[in-house]
């Protein structure tokens, strides 16, 4: 055997729970999510378990992410909006009675969501114990990622404020699936050294790194990034392969953008009189997305092609057969030169596939099921390292998958103004647990409350948000009333008048992970 393929799907959303609203335009980034990722997903996962597939992926799920699909609020809004996408589909059903190719996609919409929605009833709307399943069965390794998805190299220099990105992440993934997570993702790939001993201390084995984090290692990996690197705090780091990922998430040459794979821009949402599809959108009265997209990508060009299911699917095979291709010749190549056998690293956005890409989670099937013929076995990093525990020992360097390989997405002119702000709220924070660290009743509840506004305000999602232009108004306003409400708390502990109506709507807003962490002692910035 020459070696071993790792895919790791990062799925995370921010948190995006509006209970003040019935309809809310970002929520919808959680409902698509559930129906075009994470159901079609979890099928995939039961396909392999149910045909004894020898197939095993990395799977991230966020914090954030696991709290909203345990929120009940949330799963009784995406039962509504399941129910909305199948409607829509029957109306375009018969809209469509004469419109050959856009009658064939409508079919197929309507039989796609009752389908999922028939994969979501039998788990209850419960896909945190799906995933478990998927888990515990074989077919899926599942890792956690910062409490909120802060960037953790920006909190180095305040030890509390990492510790409790890490420390509540790791707890929350262990009340959800039973277990601790064995690796665990840096948010946004980003990495300092400082982040090492607070992951070692919860019992984190392994963590991948951008290329470079192992290319620039010192002393240099004689075989980075196909081999893992052993730290010197004993963790191992494994980088990604920049091929894989350049087939998959390059706008140029990815599998993609391929003319038969379904276009994403194209929705009849914006295509179809607005009276029609209002009820159906996800704002009132503003044209959105609906998921019902007719077209294929075609080409560079406005004219867009009927999009032809069958023709899609038979180019996944061919793409599954070529993607395969490739990584075997890698790792012939390699492990030629190698004694440990080679492990290519391929992470990427689990949204990616079945979102932006229709026909991805497909893909990811043909992958697995072709793996075996292909003699690219697929691996977890966990798996390798019971493998193949003996790697060279190295300092990984400082890195991430953002723009430059560093920072710059997160902190730059877009959105540095946060960032005083977060520290001086993170300082402030520094003086109320020192105070009232063993609160209980309402002082209590509104300590919490201040450590989960603070969280909130670390998250990447609003700088990259910022720093991209989508939705940068709601990323702005995320900060400012996540900052008013922290401001006000900290108000309430200096005048000693604690309001119990506000600190409940506000746990009722933003309670994401109720009794964690346990409120330590400071830590030094030396420890």
């Amino acid at each position: 055997m020459s070696g071993y393929l790792s895919i790791l799907l990062h799925a995370h959303l921010p948190f995006v729970r509006h209970a003040e609203h019935e309809r809310f335009l970002e929520e919808s980034w959680l409902y698509e999510a559930i129906i075009e990722c994470y159901l079609p997903m979890l099928e995939i996962y039961e396909g392999w378990i149910r045909d004894n597939i020898p197939a095993r992926i990395t799977m991230v799920l966020s914090p954030t992410l696991c709290a909203m699909l345990q929120d009940p609020l949330l799963n009784r809004r995406f039962k509504q909006r399941i129910e909305q996408w199948i409607s829509l589909s029957e109306r375009e059903i018969l809209r469509t009675r004469l419109e050959p190719d856009s009658h064939r996609n409508a079919q197929m919409y309507c039989a796609r969501f009752q389908r999922l929605r028939q994969v979501y009833e039998r788990w209850q709307g419960n896909l945190i114990e799906a995933f478990k399943h998927c888990e515990r069965a074989g077919a899926v390794e599942l890792i956690t990622c910062g409490a909120t998805h802060a960037v953790l190299p920006l909190w180095t220099n305040h030890p509390r404020s990492l510790r409790a990105q890490i420390e509540t992440a790791i707890l929350h993934h262990e009340r959800c699936f039973g277990v601790r997570p064995a690796g665990f993702w840096l948010p946004e790939c980003a990495y300092a050294p400082a982040v090492e001993p607070v992951l070692k201390e919860f019992g984190v084995r392994w963590f991948p790194l951008e290329t470079h984090g192992l290319t620039r290692a010192r002393p240099l990996p004689r075989h980075a990034p196909y081999a893992p690197i052993i730290t010197p705090t004993g963790l191992a780091a494994f980088g990604r392969d920049p091929v894989s990922a350049e087939q998959v998430w390059s706008r140029a040459g990815g599998y993609p953008g391929d003319p038969w794979y379904r276009d994403f821009y194209r929705d009849i949402g914006f295509d179809l009189d607005l009276d029609y599809t209002e009820p159906f959108l996800p704002t009132p009265g503003k044209r959105g997305f609906t998921g019902l997209k007719y077209c294929r990508v075609t080409g560079p060009g406005a004219g867009k092609e009927p999009y032809l299911r069958a023709a899609a699917l038979a180019r996944i095979e061919t793409h599954a057969a070529h993607f395969l291709q490739q990584r075997a010749g890698q790792l012939r190549q390699l492990s030629e030169t190698m004694e440990a056998p080679p492990i290519i690293m391929a992470p990427y956005d689990a949204e990616l596939f079945g979102h932006w890409w229709f026909e991805g989670p497909e893909f990811l099937d043909a992958v697995a099921r072709q793996a075996v013929q292909a003699e690219v076995p697929l691996r977890t990093p966990t798996d390798y390292l019971r493998e193949s525990p003996r790697h060279e020992a190295a300092a990984p360097s400082a890195s991430s998958w953002g723009e430059e390989g560093y920072w710059r997405v997160w902190l730059n002119d877009t959105n540095a103004w946060i960032y005083p702000q977060l520290l001086e709220s993170a300082e402030k924070l520094e003086q109320l647990i020192a105070q009232y660290g063993a609160a209980l009743g309402l002082p209590g509840r509104a300590l919490r409350l201040a450590i989960q506004e603070l969280m909130l305000l670390q998250a990447s999602d609003w700088p990259f948000i910022m720093r991209a232009g989508t939705h940068a108004s709601y990323a702005r306003e995320r900060v400012k009333n996540h900052q008013a409400r922290f401001k006000e708390l900290a108000r309430q502990f200096e005048t000693g008048q604690f309001e119990v109506e506000i600190i409940t709507q506000w746990e009722r807003l933003d309670l994401l992970f109720p009794g964690l962490p346990p409120i330590r002692p400071a830590q030094s910035k030396t420890d």
